[in-house]
Parts: C-alpha cells; sequence; structure tokens
C-alpha cells in the first residue's frame, strides 16, 4: 500500500499539460494508441505489465 496521497485536481491538470496525447476521463488519465497490428499490440501490453508491476501500479489496460 503507498503512503502517497493522491493529487489534486490542479496537480493532475499541470501534469496532463506536459504530456501529449494524454487527457483526463473522470477521475481517470487516458490515452489510445494505435499500433501496427495485434502482434505489436501485445507486446507493447507485456512490456507496459512488466513496468507497472515494477512500481506496483495496476492500470485498467484494454485492447480491442
Amino acid at each position: 500500500m503507498s503512503d502517497r496521497a493522491p493529487l489534486s485536481d490542479a496537480d493532475v491538470d499541470a501534469a496532463l499539460a506536459d504530456l501529449d496525447g494524454w487527457t483526463r476521463d473522470g477521475t481517470s488519465i487516458v490515452r489510445q494508441l494505435e499500433l501496427g497490428d495485434f502482434r505489436e499490440a501485445f507486446a507493447f501490453l507485456t512490456r507496459v505489465a512488466f513496468e507497472a508491476e515494477a512500481v506496483n501500479h495496476h492500470p485498467e489496460i484494454s485492447n480491442v
């Protein structure tokens, strides 16, 4: 469990200003990517999963 407090709305908005392609959707931040094919998308998701696990962050991810 993290001992860090969630960012304020102002802090989230300020951080998003520096992140190309990321937007806010309610309490979530989102980004949509279009990759070349299913294999490329699945490989990307696998890399994200390992990075997220390393920092104990478990984002909601979908692949369609």
